[in-house]
């Protein structure tokens, strides 16, 4: 079986877990047999590797397996196409991204052209149709790709999905990780929304990462039920390393409790500083470390310090590998306490490095997890007195720390591989 796969991230260019996902995805794709063609907007450094060879758009025509590092994934090969687009993007954020590249050209920012050329690549003046452009670009490439299936990850890459599946006739699989209402609440981008709704009307089948979601594509956008498959999120399996606290400015009787996501409305980052300003009013030894990057990172900061507690809140800034790895084992407890969370992987990597955690009800990752406490996003009281109990009673925390760490071992990508092959075997069944 050959999957033409369109997505946004991929390590090590990441930035949420969207990439995460993609990754674990792939990788367990791989070992079944099915051959997947990765298709990525922007041009690959050809420093960084990860399991696969990045392909840039310069090498039009080749189709690689080649793979450093990590073994598994020889199925894999990967197509890319210029373009400024990334994950979490907003209009707002994406012309940021392109006042900053007209800086490097020495061209003011009022004058950003409706079509223009940075470094070899053409790119689009505004989000709308840059997207619309990649569509086309993708569209192009497709013709000379031989495929079973179209399965496309989040909004960005629906209109090309949409575009490749009119051209070839080929079923089409749209994979939500997050819908316009996580990410903005209320407040939704008109033409997101409406690319979202567009996508998942043309597919074939919908998959969507929880039970949370699902809700959502029903009753915010009257997609029929019957339409919707849910297929949850894994995790890699990570070894026990020890890590040192080094430089990090904490003492060893101190607590560690860990926020680690985009610093985002989503993520509910203001909660978690709340929950720990009442912490530290009856507990001093703790320190609260948030690990990531997201537009509101600065007021975050500022908001840690109007608190009085800014001796006590590290910021990392956004971490990746190795630093992932080892703030998590450095950690006592993890809080995720997301307003919108469609799934959540960063509590099972957690788990799977031994740190119990508190999770937000409104996530899915709350329908998989037993062993988790759980707390409604708004209630700082709650978040705060749950995570006082964990770190004062160590035999509740060993108790979430052990069970969990056995109930994640069940939540691994080769099940959600084996479901997705499972959705694409019955689309390409004929009927009768």
């Amino acid at each position: 079986m050959r999957v033409l796969m369109l997505g946004w991230e991929f390590p090590p260019f990441i930035s949420g877990g969207l990439g995460t996902a993609c990754y674990g995805l792939t990788k367990a794709m791989s070992q079944l047999g099915i051959k997947v063609t990765f298709v990525l907007p922007k041009q690959v450094d050809g420093d960084y590797a990860t399991h696969v060879k990045l392909l840039t758009p310069g090498s039009k025509g080749a189709v690689s397996d080649e793979f450093s590092g990590l073994e598994g994934c020889k199925n894999i090969s990967f197509r890319t196409i210029g373009s400024p687009l990334r994950p979490y993007s907003t209009p707002e954020f994406y012309r940021q991204s392109i006042e900053r590249m007209l800086e490097r050209t020495g061209k003011k920012n009022k004058d950003i052209p409706q079509n223009w050329q940075f470094e070899g690549i053409d790119y689009s003046g505004d989000m709308y149709t840059e997207v619309h452009r990649y569509a086309a670009l993708a569209n192009n490439l497709a013709k000379d790709e031989e495929f079973d299936i179209i399965h496309a990850h989040d909004w960005m890459t629906y209109p090309a999905a949409i575009a490749i599946a009119g051209l070839t006739g080929k079923p089409l699989v749209v994979h939500i990780h997050s819908t316009e209402f996580d990410r903005s609440g209320e407040h939704v981008n008109q033409m997101i929304y409406d690319i979202e709704k567009k996508g998942f009307y043309s597919a074939d089948k919908i998959i969507a990462v929880s039970h949370f979601t699902r809700n959502i594509l029903i009753s915010r956008y009257g997609v029929p039920g019957g339409k919707i498959e849910v297929v949850y999120n894994g995790v890699e399996r990570n070894g026990t390393d020890n890590w040192p606290l080094e430089k990090s400015g904490i003492q060893k009787d101190e607590k560690i409790v860990l926020f680690l996501g985009r610093i985002t409305m989503q993520k509910g980052p203001e909660y978690f500083l709340q929950a720990a300003q009442r912490v530290l009013s009856v507990m001093d030894n703790v320190k609260f470390v948030m690990a990531g990057s997201g537009d509101l990172a600065h007021r975050t900061i500022e908001m840690a310090a109007e608190l009085g507690i800014g001796d006590k809140v590290l910021f990392t800034g956004f971490l990746r590998g190795d630093d992932v790895k080892k703030i998590y084992q450095m950690a006592d407890l993890y809080v995720m306490p997301s307003v919108s969370e469609p799934f959540g992987i960063a509590p099972l990597e957690a788990l799977d490095n031994d740190v119990p955690v508190i999770i937000s009800r409104q996530s899915g990752v709350s329908e998989v997890l037993v062993h988790a406490l759980k707390v409604d996003f708004w209630d700082v009281d709650e978040i705060a007195n749950k995570i006082v109990a964990v770190l004062k009673h160590p035999p509740l925390q060993i108790t979430l720390r052990n069970y969990g760490n056995f109930e994640v071992r069940k939540l691994r990508w080769s099940e959600s591989a084996a479901k997705c092959a499972k959705i694409y075997e019955q689309m390409l069944t004929p009927v009768g």
